[in-house]
């Protein structure tokens, strides 16, 4: 996969901020970056489908017991 280049505006203080806390994991700033949006990401989505869960659930609160999902399912 092909890299390509995003540039983003920071304070001074907040670069350094950034900086120092990526390398205290051992990290660039790009990689600390990178994964903080990835997994921010990642977080909003499995938000939403929790959500999505919740209202389904909710306008028909069927519980089934894990003896009852064992029996179907193994």
């Amino acid at each position: 996969m092909a890299s390509s280049t995003m540039t983003i505006r920071l304070e001074a203080s907040e670069k350094e901020l950034i900086s120092d806390y990526a390398a205290a994991f051992g990290m660039t700033l790009s990689e600390f970056v990178r994964q903080s949006i990835l997994e921010k990401i990642e977080d909003e989505l499995d938000l939403r489908d929790w959500y999505a869960a919740k209202a389904e659930f909710d306008a028909d609160p069927e519980i089934i017991s894990s003896e009852e999902i064992a029996r179907k399912h193994l």
